[in-house]
């Protein structure tokens, strides 16, 4: 087979650059070893910064994103039994949508076969050969059995920190830089009405917790733990009173109901760099992972995708690879400064396990002067919406 992109890697990065490049008239095939269910099925959270439903809506995707999303234009931070409200739209005039990772894959999915995408489900065996040369080659196993390989002119590597895109590049030509926290967030889904109209990030001595509304009639909600930690030695009446006593405070508690699904997920840090080796090129999580805390996973994800499009078009319109050379170091920029807010937030509401009355100290403190002061509200404000994307071409 010949095409002139070839993606390894059916999520968020994947699937918008794919998207991106049909929109310039550029050929695509996308390789994902997941099945179309297994993706569609696999419920997780997300915010979505301004840049991303900007993108999505500006390029097609924004119909279901807007009529089934919820817009919200703040958040609230709950600590030494009180409630400060960030007002995003107030300091930054741009809000965040609640739409799920897997809705926004599903919109894309349909809307890329609707287009008459070439996407490989369930492939097995992928590996990458030839990067250095400029006929790179993506080799698997289509679900039917059949040996193939893909030729093409650029391979973007978009699946996932375990897949083979990121273990294609030798320990020689790059950098693994690796942050691993010692907490992990015991998340639940719950059948309840919504406990606040917003998202809210509580720290307490007891630990962080984190409220997020699903849908008015199921909730998202998260506590602080041991990575380590067993969902099975927690009884639904011992995890909701870990969430009330974490969240309550200026007059709340939280709205109970049957927990449904629950899971622990541990947290860590880590960036590839550069994000190129040859003719391969990372994007999202096979070039850098952040924890949940900051919310910006799937959107650093979209911004890498729109970076690559952006140099790839140009290299064909224009025959030069100044944009494709410059790719790395123009995503690695906001990917350091994601990298930054993601452990800010973290490392500001999560109670280390051996912490003293020092460290809750400063802790309150910290979050005092960032609630307290508007320069503080709207870096804090600034961070959380993201920078724009530029929605077009290059000129």
């Amino acid at each position: 087979m010949r095409t002139q992109v070839g993606i390894v890697g059916a999520g968020p990065a994947g699937l918008v650059l794919s998207h991106l490049l049909a929109l310039a008239g550029i050929d695509s095939v996308v390789v994902e070893s997941r099945s179309r269910d297994e993706i569609e099925q696999t419920i997780r959270a997300g915010v979505l910064e301004a840049g991303t439903v900007d993108l999505l809506t500006e390029t097609g995707l924004g119909e279901r994103l807007h009529r089934e999303g919820r817009r919200h234009d703040g958040f609230e931070l709950r600590f030494g039994g009180e409630r400060h409200r960030i007002d995003l739209v107030g300091l930054t005039g741009r809000s965040v949508w609640l739409y799920p990772q897997h809705e926004v894959l599903s919109d894309l999915i349909a809307a890329r076969l609707a287009a008459g995408a070439d996407i490989r489900f369930a492939v097995t065996g992928t590996a990458l050969r030839d990067l250095t040369t400029d006929r790179p080659v993506i080799a698997f196993t289509d679900a039917d059995g059949t040996p193939v390989e893909l030729r093409c002119d650029v391979v973007a590597g978009c699946d996932g920190s375990a897949g083979p895109s990121r273990g294609a590049v030798p320990a020689s030509e790059g950098t693994l830089h690796v942050r691993r926290y010692p907490y992990g967030w015991f998340g639940i889904l719950a059948e309840a009405p919504p406990s606040s109209s917003e998202l809210v990030y509580a720290h307490s001595p007891r630990g962080f917790a984190l409220i997020s509304t699903r849908t008015p009639t199921v909730q998202r909600m998260y506590f602080q733990c041991d990575p380590q930690e067993r969902v099975d030695d927690w009884s639904d009446e011992a995890v909701w009173a870990e969430l009330q006593a974490r969240v309550a405070g200026g007059g709340s508690t939280l709205e109970e109901g049957r927990i449904v699904q629950r899971g622990v997920i541990p947290m860590r840090s880590s960036v590839c760099e550069p994000m190129r080796y040859g003719r391969l090129f990372l994007a999202g999580d096979a070039a850098h992972t952040v924890p949940p805390t900051g919310a910006k996973g799937l959107n650093a994800a979209v911004a890498d995708a729109h970076v690559l499009a952006r140099a790839v078009e140009s290299s064909y319109r224009t025959g030069s690879t100044a944009l494709l050379d410059a790719y790395s170091a123009t995503a690695l920029r906001r990917v350091w400064r994601v990298q930054h807010f993601s452990w800010w937030m973290t490392s500001m509401l999560h109670t280390p396990a051996d912490a003293h009355e020092f460290d809750l100290r400063r802790q309150l403190g910290e979050l005092d002067l960032v609630t307290s002061s508007e320069a503080g509200r709207r870096l804090l404000a600034e961070s959380y919406v993201g920078p724009p994307l530029v929605v077009g071409r290059e000129g």
